[in-house]
């Protein structure tokens, strides 16, 4: 089976756009390990995880758009759906935890706004 014949430079923009994706997607999971608490833990793979779906859609849409003719721009539905979901995820999750912990009283909590 063969593949599209591409030329070289946009083969390397792929790669080089779907690496750095995945680089950065991994380096927001790494965060989500590494961080101690977990108003530090939401901030990393929620940036991580924008940039890095960004990066491999916009590769993703170049690489269709080299193979079909023409401009594909399907993918950045998907990109503006994680775009617009990820944040408010973390939102709504960052004032749940910080509602609980004044709640319980917990001496880590944020103070009220």
């Amino acid at each position: 089976m063969n593949g599209p014949d591409l030329p070289a430079w946009a083969a390397w923009i792929v790669v080089v756009l779907a690496l750095g994706g995945a680089g950065f997607s991994l380096t927001g999971a790494l965060g989500l390990i590494r961080l101690k608490t977990f108003y530090e833990r939401v901030h990393a793979p929620t940036l991580g995880a924008t940039l890095g779906a960004f990066l491999i859609l916009a590769g993703s849409m170049l690489l269709l758009s080299l193979v079909e003719g023409h401009i594909v721009l399907r993918d950045a539905l998907i990109g503006l759906f994680i775009t617009l979901t990820t944040p408010v995820t973390m939102l709504l999750l960052a004032r749940a935890a910080a509602h609980r912990d004044r709640t319980e009283k917990n001496p880590g909590a944020p103070p009220e706004p």
